[in-house]
């Protein structure tokens, strides 16, 4: 069946069992975490969801247990993505249970926030949206079954910036909150691509996705002003490539194409790649164009350059 912008997650996962598999869904406290964690655990699967604020995420994720079927459960975890410390305790507790994971999926986020750094000192968005992921991730690879998909919630932002190797933090460039969302969505693209280089010879598959423009608490951020601009240049580039008028997508639409890239597509189509509305997306280099991907999100010597440089900022070496 073919699937589209307007599918939902139901639609996406009808006939799906999921019974059995394990999955970790972060930011699961809020919009398209809630709605992932939901679908997953109606079709039976064993959902852990890591969030900062755990109080939060017991209210938000009543509807996952309350939706719940064929076995399927919830479990939440504490995480601060925008501290290693936290990070690698989540980790360390995850790797000490010795549970395997059939799906990790990397949900959480910020967007177009003010200029500030993380615990650690890293320019916020990029600190939280890919170190965060990026140590999480590779702490707890070794639980990743043969067969198992990470997938990195990116967007279609990742084409306002390509990552800045040589200034990450922004320290000699001047900080616009687009531009650093830009940075970390093409990170988060990028740790796609070389995961899956790094792991596929034992079955397990990296995907990177665009949900969607979605109104969800990601953009909390945003000052009117903020807002007022990225829809006018959303609107200006859909006049000027003669594409329709922009429209939101609800919250189950726009985790369609998670659920689609983790448990429905095959691991050969998904895996490397970034996908929208549920498809793999074509290149695209067309500056007024909202749909497809940049060449820099998926070029494989950048994404080996991402990882090396990941490394040394965080400390930490992954096989």
């Amino acid at each position: 069946m073919a699937f589209g912008a307007t599918s939902t997650t139901d639609e996406v996962l009808s006939g799906v069992n999921l019974a059995g598999r394990r999955v970790l869904v972060t930011g699961a406290s809020a919009g398209l975490g809630v709605e992932t964690a939901r679908v997953l655990a109606a079709h039976g699967a064993t959902v852990v969801g890591a969030a900062r604020d755990l109080d939060k995420a017991h209210r938000a994720t009543e509807a996952v247990r309350n939706d719940a079927a064929g076995g399927g459960s919830l479990e939440l975890v504490a995480l601060d993505l925008a501290s290693l410390k936290s990070v690698r305790a989540c980790a360390d507790a995850l790797v000490e249970a010795g549970k395997p994971f059939d799906a990790v999926i990397c949900n959480a986020g910020v967007m177009a926030c003010p200029q500030g750094t993380t615990a650690d000192g890293f320019e916020t968005q990029f600190g939280t949206n890919h170190l965060g992921h990026f140590v999480l991730v590779n702490r707890i690879a070794r639980l990743m079954n043969g067969g198992a998909r990470l997938v990195n919630l990116s967007s279609a932002g990742h084409r306002f910036a390509d990552v800045d190797l040589d200034d990450p933090n922004f320290e000699r460039t001047p900080y616009t909150e687009f531009g650093a969302y830009g940075r970390s969505k093409t990170a988060n693209v990028l740790f796609a691509v070389e995961f899956d280089r790094r792991h596929r010879a034992r079955g397990v598959r990296a995907t990177a996705v665009h949900p969607g423009g979605i109104m969800t608490e990601l953009g909390r951020h945003m000052t009117p002003e903020l807002r007022a601009a990225m829809m006018k240049n959303i609107e200006d580039a859909n006049k000027a490539s003669g594409a329709a008028p922009f429209t939101f997508k609800s919250i189950p639409q726009g985790a369609a194409t998670t659920v689609w890239s983790g448990f429905v597509a095959s691991a050969d189509e998904v895996g490397g790649k970034y996908c929208e509305d549920c498809h793999v997306a074509e290149l695209q280099e067309n500056p007024n164009a909202r749909s497809g991907v940049r060449s820099y999100a998926l070029d494989p010597d950048r994404a080996k350059a991402l990882w090396a440089k990941s490394e040394a900022m965080v400390g930490e070496t992954f096989a």
